[in-house]
């Protein structure tokens, strides 16, 4: 499986268990979805993880995603508040993961130019 799918199934699962979190103080029955969320949002970046992705990207699109989606849901199924400051803390951590993923994408550039000459030389 590719590992940008697995990545987000990561986050999907992430996010429910989460979420799950929430509505097991009403329904305790939901702690069941809070352990096999947490623990297949785990195995799935762990696998991710092992097709290559860099620790740094993954966990900072996994982390930063799960934080802005479980905002938004909990706003949307518990009707918590999102207020504006909130909305600029989430586009702050998702712009930091975008500056994490581009920083990786040109060093991981270098390397491979640095061994192109060091093969031809």
């Amino acid at each position: 499986m590719n590992k940008w799918l697995l990545l987000v199934a990561a986050i999907v699962c992430e996010v429910a268990g989460s979420l799950s979190l929430k509505a097991a103080l009403t329904s305790p029955w939901f702690y069941a979805v809070v352990v096999i969320g947490y623990i297949s949002a785990f195995a799935l970046l762990a696998a991710a993880l092992q097709r290559g992705m860099a620790l740094g990207v993954g966990y900072g699109i996994w982390g930063a995603s799960g934080v802005a989606l479980t905002a938004g849901m909990s706003t949307v199924l518990f009707g918590e508040p999102l207020t504006g400051l909130m909305g600029a803390g989430i586009a702050l951590v998702v712009i930091g993961v975008l500056c994490v993923e581009l920083g990786s994408q040109s060093a991981q550039a270098r390397i491979a130019a640095a061994a192109e000459t060091a093969e031809e030389g």
